[in-house]
């Protein structure tokens, strides 16, 4: 689960990315990847136009079925991996997670970035593009995109699935 602040730009980006990747891995009817936010601002609204846009200009097909939401509880204690967009999405679902259930795996999505590889966690942060214009899209989805190997890597070791399979 990809997690920003209201679910209608980061998250629902990468959730999109992901799962073009773990489609082109041969993993897509074996992982499910969604998304939320740490806030409930946005519930229920559609991934935001100019988040679309980018993806679709990129080649990703964006569907119009998305709904922002926010995270619960139980989110986070039933996923086995929750890729926090920001420092402040880490701390927040980390105050989920200590009342959860399960111990989830609670991560930056940059960390899978090789590019960022040694930084420290307050500077894997990626930027909200909701204040900016068409390149802060486009910068958003670079470093999207610059993780998301590495995520569907990370989870192919986990799974125990070899990258020839």
């Amino acid at each position: 689960m990809t997690v920003c602040t209201g679910n209608i730009c980061r998250s629902p980006m990468a959730e999109i990315v992901l799962r073009d990747r773990f489609e082109a891995a041969g993993l897509g009817d074996t992982v499910v990847v969604d998304s939320t936010g740490v806030s409930d601002e946005e519930h229920g609204n559609p991934v935001d136009r100019r988040a679309r846009s980018v993806l679709a200009e990129h080649g990703y097909a964006t569907g119009d079925g998305h709904r922002a939401r926010q995270v619960t509880r139980d989110d986070v204690g039933s996923r086995d991996l929750v890729l926090a967009m920001t420092t402040r999405h880490a701390q927040a679902l980390r105050n989920l997670a200590g009342r959860a259930q399960a111990d989830p795996d609670i991560r930056m999505y940059r960390s899978f970035d090789p590019a960022a590889d040694g930084l420290p966690e307050h500077r894997l942060d990626i930027a909200d593009p909701w204040y900016g214009g068409p390149e802060d899209f486009e910068e958003c989805l670079a470093e999207i995109e610059a993780a998301a190997d590495g995520v569907v890597e990370f989870v192919r070791t986990e799974l125990g699935v070899s990258s020839d399979a």
